[in-house]
């Protein structure tokens, strides 16, 4: 099991690691928006800092997800980043959700895995 959750834990972080380095050097093609996300993206283009700011936490996050001991770190990173993506995805592109619900799941269950570590923060 310890090999599965390593290979899946994995595979999570580099997507998140691709998603926040393709916000630096734009290597993937974005695809055809709706003219609501041509709004919701022109907002955040006006805001200069917030785009690097995402792509630096995607790729710190995914980058700290990859090694066990960050691993916790990493998920708390990358919560509210999968909190926004659920919310886009739910309110404007229900068509990936097949593929935002899988990765909240593995997510939730990082931070299920790691829950012994963010005890001292409760107390």
């Amino acid at each position: 099991m310890k090999i599965v959750k390593q290979i899946v834990f994995t595979l999570f972080a580099l997507m998140f690691l691709n998603a926040g380095l393709n916000k630096f050097f734009n290597y993937m093609p974005v695809p055809k928006l709706t003219p609501e996300q041509m709004e919701a993206f022109g907002a955040f283009m006006k805001i200069k800092w917030l785009m690097p700011l995402l792509a630096t936490m995607e790729t710190t996050g995914g980058i700290l997800v990859i090694i066990p001991k960050t691993r916790a770190l990493g998920a708390l990173v990358l919560f509210p980043i999968m909190t926004g993506i659920l919310l886009h995805h739910f309110t404007m592109d229900p068509s990936g959700l097949p593929m935002v619900l899988p990765m909240a799941l593995i997510l939730i269950w990082i931070i299920i895995d790691n829950r012994k570590k963010y005890l001292p923060m409760a107390q």
